[in-house]
């Protein structure tokens, strides 16, 4: 469907005789964002995540849309990724058996800089999910205010179980497919779930021995060949400091909070190390085997004993009731409906949290839910937490801090250069607390929720480069 129906000739000729056309029906700024919406879900009907996506950010644009009318087909070509890779990953066991996965690189908006996003190793990927994870990444990196473009990547691969010689081989195996599409000034990948320090070691050093070149090619990067100070902190941190601008602005603070936190990998031990620092009580963790409840809150030696069980053991989290004499395990559930919080910090998947959580924090008198993982509440979650009064802190605003502080690291790359840690702390401290002000400034502005704000703040960045740079 045209967005304008203008131009055409207003009559017909039929046996040599000319007849007066009807004028064509020029479309509302609604029904053409309904046209927009109709013309996505037909091109990709079978990738449900990334479609969950497009919609939330799309319900949230109609303000800008009615003053900027330009900006819909603006929107549309957003929707589309610039460059999607699909390629094969062949690997060896320790037996010598070969497997073949399969690997993903969306590169999906370079408007403000090269593609930047993550990749995760997880048998759930899709490319579904990594359009979707690309596509929550442009507005991300744009609220940071740093030159860096969205992107994502990744594997169905399952790294649970494999040996460190198994993740070797299927990293350079990515690695020797994905180095042809990469570089310092066109898209710099780091991590996501299933790949940490160890994962991106392994392709660092595949890219630099294929290409001849040591660069800030990937980050999350070990500190001694290049990485930066918090980098692996950074995601859970900046989490902790976007809910701190939130309570602040409302005249509160974290102190003495009780905060229910799902997740027990890289972001929610952070998220948790930090709630401490601030004198929050964080009161639970999970993986995909149940949840962990510890009343009186987990104490630094409680954290400490999940990153040994996590990090260097590889175990599931019921192994914590071996640290704890105070903890409750629940098999099977993540901790929503076990909690009585102020605030809720979903940091384990997508749409972990749906309308049933939604009620239980709402019944247990839950104030602010603030997303640590990417899109992890369900839309009918965020809707019943908007209609409760339940301030709710968005994942691409909330958790920009990991991508933040890759940002600093290919700063520091180029300068040859590193900063010390409370440098690095001290600026992504100053990038929340900026993505906060710009998402309630435009909240304000369009008369929206915090959710909306961060939405348009990121898109018009984006948008109006997008003009700048002509049909492209």
């Amino acid at each position: 469907m045209e967005q304008y129906l203008t131009g055409a000739a207003p009559y017909s000729i039929a046996n040599g005789v000319p007849s007066k056309r009807a004028e064509p029906k020029e479309l509302s700024v609604a029904e053409r964002v309904e046209a927009l919406w109709e013309r996505v879900k037909k091109r990709d009907p079978h990738q449900p995540e990334f479609l969950q996506a497009v919609e939330e950010v799309l319900t949230t644009m109609g303000a800008v849309f009615e003053k900027r009318p330009e900006l819909v087909t603006v929107m549309e070509r957003l929707c589309e990724p610039e460059r999607q890779l699909i390629f094969r990953v062949p690997w060896l066991d320790d037996e010598g058996n070969v497997h073949v996965n399969r690997g993903y690189r969306v590169q999906f908006n370079s408007a403000l800089g090269p593609y930047k996003g993550g990749l995760r190793f997880h048998p759930s990927v899709t490319l579904s999910v990594i359009k979707f994870l690309g596509f929550e990444q442009i507005f991300k990196n744009s609220l940071t205010t740093l030159p860096l473009g969205g992107g994502k990547g990744g594997s169905d691969f399952d790294p649970k179980g494999k040996s460190d010689n198994e993740i070797m081989r299927f990293c350079q195996s990515f690695m020797t497919e994905l180095f042809r599409h990469i570089g310092a000034n066109t898209d710099v990948p780091a991590g996501d779930i299933g790949v940490g320090g160890r994962e991106v070691g392994y392709m660092f050093g595949q890219y630099k021995r294929l290409a001849n070149n040591f660069s800030g090619i990937l980050t999350g990067k070990g500190f001694n060949w290049g990485g930066s100070n918090i980098r692996p902190e950074a995601t859970g941190y900046g989490v902790v400091y976007f809910a701190r601008e939130i309570l602040q602005d409302a005249g509160d603070s974290l102190e003495g909070k009780r905060v229910a936190v799902s997740g027990s990998g890289n972001v929610a031990q952070f998220t948790v190390e930090k709630l401490l620092d601030l004198g929050a009580v964080p009161v639970s963790m999970s993986d995909s085997s149940g949840c962990v409840i510890e009343e009186d809150g987990f104490t630094r030696e409680g954290l400490a004993a999940v990153m040994e069980i996590k990090n260097v053991r590889r175990s599931r989290i019921k192994a914590y009731l071996e640290a704890s004499s105070t903890a409750k395990f629940v098999e099977g559930e993540r901790p929503w409906k076990h909690v009585t919080v102020d605030i809720a910090m979903p940091a384990a998947t997508q749409n972990e949290l749906d309308l049933e959580d939604a009620k239980a924090l709402v019944a247990c008198g839950c104030k602010l839910v603030v997303e640590a993982a990417n899109m992890p509440s369900t839309p009918e979650a965020i809707h019943y937490l908007h209609e409760n009064d339940v301030q709710f802190g968005p994942a691409k605003a909330a958790n920009a801090g990991g991508v933040a502080v890759s940002g600093l690291e290919m700063s520091q790359n180029s300068l040859r250069l590193q900063w010390s840690r409370e440098e690095v702390d001290e600026r992504l401290r100053g990038i929340m607390k900026n993505i906060f002000a710009s998402s309630k400034a435009a909240m304000d502005e369009y008369g929206t929720h915090l959710q909306g704000g961060a939405n348009i703040a990121g898109f018009l960045k984006v948008a109006d480069s997008m003009l700048a740079q002509g049909a492209v």
